[in-house]
Order: C-alpha cells, then structure tokens, then sequence
C-alpha cells in the first residue's frame, strides 16, 4: 500500500498544479506553486524531488508563454522564481515527512511568505519608480503602484492563503493515507530501562 501511494502522490501534486495554472480559474498570485514546491521536497524521493516540481513549472511556464501570452518561450525573469522554488523545496527537505502536520502548515505560509518577500523586494531594487529608502521599499511590500490594481498587499494575501490551503491539501492527504506505523516503528530510538532501574530498593542497616 505503502508503495503505491508513493507512486501515485507526484502525479496527484503535477495534476492539482498543473490545472491551478490555467488561466482565470485563481485569484492573482493565488497559486499552488508555493505549496507543491515545498511539499515535493517533503514527500518526493530522491533527486525527483528537485526536478519533477521545476521541471513541471517549466513545461506549464512554457506554455503560457507561448500559448496564452504570445511571448517568448523562457524569460530570464523566471530564473529568480526557480532559484525561490528550489530553496522551498530545500525546505520541504529539511522538515521531511515524519513532521507533524501544524509543521508542514507553517512550512507551506513560510514558503510563502519568502516568494513574497524576495520577489517584491527585487521590484523595489529595480524598478526605478520606487524610492530606494525604507519607505520606498515598503511602498513595494504594501501598496505597489498606486495605478496598478490589485496592490501589493492584496497580491500578498492570495499567496499566503493560497499556500496556507495548497499545503493543507498536500500535506492532508499524504498524512491521511500513509500507513499506520508498526509497534516497532513507534518505539524506535526509545531507550531500554537500565539494568536494575526497577528493582527494591536495598535495605540499609540500623
């Protein structure tokens, strides 16, 4: 059962992610990249773990581009959006799959809250309609353009719930159908009473 969940749960993630993409069907930046990011790193083995959620990415990014937006193929853009991407799933790595569920949940709202955080400050960095002073570079964390509509701090509220819920539906389901672990597999690690912890205690004489 063990190994059958773990062949099926890639492609159950590739095919929620893939038909979050379509267009129109989310909110803006209300996306499940966040979430399938870190949870690949969870829940993937081995080096699919890294390529199959970028590689997805790519081949939905590619799409788009050519199929929706009428643009080139690959922009240099989406190479900070894939380096952010990878350190998610880095992360998903590092809390593994023995985490408990309200560890994964802030697991997938920090993901989110780095994409946010790192995205938006480049914008202020580069584009030359911020001031490059703290307030400037909270314009860009808050309000965006003012003629741009919806503000940034909108924006952020999507990617948050977005990745608080897409997490919540990953990781839900992977713990729900995991198998119950053994008697042995729950007191592995736990240390055997040492010899004579339990026995009377001596006699000590008047």
């Amino acid at each position: 059962m063990k190994e059958k969940w773990n062949h099926w749960l890639p492609l159950i993630f590739v095919a929620l992610f893939a038909l979050s993409r379509i267009p129109g069907i989310l909110p803006a930046n209300f996306s499940a990249a966040y979430a399938f990011a870190f949870c690949a790193g969870v829940y993937f083995a081995g080096a699919a773990a890294w390529w199959l959620p970028l590689a997805t990415m790519l081949a939905s990014d590619v799409a788009l581009n050519v199929f929706y937006y009428h643009t080139t193929p690959f922009g240099l853009y989406l190479l900070l959006n894939y380096a952010i991407y990878a350190v998610l799933i880095g992360l998903g790595r590092w809390f593994g799959q023995r985490s408990p569920f309200w560890k994964l949940l802030l697991g997938g709202l920090a993901g989110a809250v780095f994409f946010y955080l790192v995205t938006n400050t480049l914008a202020w960095l580069q584009d030359p309609a911020y001031a490059k002073t703290i307030a400037g570079w909270i314009q860009a964390l808050t309000l965006g353009h003012p003629e741009i509509h919806p503000t940034t701090w909108e924006l952020f509220r999507n990617t948050l719930l977005s990745g608080g819920l897409f997490t919540t539906l990953f990781a839900g389901a992977a713990k729900l159908t995991a198998p119950a672990e053994s008697p042995a597999e729950k007191t592995a690690g736990m240390r055997e009473p040492e010899n004579g912890s339990e026995s009377e205690p001596e006699e000590v004489e008047a």
